[in-house]
């Protein structure tokens, strides 16, 4: 009887330091991603030219209005990235047109003209489609994702090395050349923004995370 307590004991004992071990590893893992959005407010953020494009429902970023941008501005690497991942939660409903800029940099009006979009676009016309690193390298024609399902965009920047992903597949690999002739549509350095494309385009944001890499 008293070897059997005994047994039992150090099993316990075993499965609470491994637990322990576990859950601290997992802590760790999480504490990789830094959270750009706090579920309730657009604080850290600022948008252009039609603020009113974007706002907070039920702790989602939604967009809905005409043409603006949403910039992260916060405190996170003073809101300036060169290498990271970033990953957002993303929902489209029929014919919208979004996207995610990175290297960029705030502007009061009109497209970001420094850095790269990701394109969030399952059903609107434009046929680059969601995941592209738009007009740079596309995914053309047919959307991997669907209007009113939720979906991940990860987004890996490494020197000169991009890597789109989405939903655990990857489709955009892209490596800059050395010489590029695009002005503005360069990897350099910069922030975080959402896009708001026309009064037409509402999509939905959630879980916006950057891991910096630097």
């Amino acid at each position: 009887m008293k070897l059997s307590i005994k047994i039992m004991t150090a099993v316990a004992m075993t499965a609470m330091v491994l637990g322990g071990a576990i859950s601290s590893s997992a802590q760790e893992t999480n504490e990789e991603w830094i959270s750009l959005y706090d579920g309730q407010t657009l604080n850290d953020w600022q948008a252009s030219e039609n603020p009113e494009t974007f706002s907070v429902e039920d702790g989602l970023i939604k967009v809905d209005g005409p043409r603006a941008h949403l910039f992260y501005a916060g405190p996170v690497a003073d809101h300036d990235f060169k290498n990271f991942e970033f990953k957002a939660d993303v929902k489209t409903t029929e014919g919208s047109n979004s996207g995610i800029y990175f290297h960029t940099e705030y502007q009061e009006e009109g497209w970001p003209e420094k850095g790269y979009e990701v394109q969030v676009n399952n059903t609107h016309d434009d046929p680059r489609k969601t995941a592209s690193l738009y007009a740079i390298e596309d995914v053309m024609n047919d959307a991997p994702a669907k209007d009113g399902e939720w979906f991940t965009l990860h987004i890996k920047v490494q020197d000169k090395d991009v890597t789109v992903n989405m939903d655990g597949e990857t489709f955009i690999e892209y490596t800059e050349p050395e010489e590029v002739d695009r002005e503005g549509r360069v990897l350099d350095s910069g922030t975080f923004a959402l896009q708001g494309h026309d009064p037409e385009s509402v999509v939905y944001y959630k879980n916006i995370k950057v891991k910096p890499l630097d």
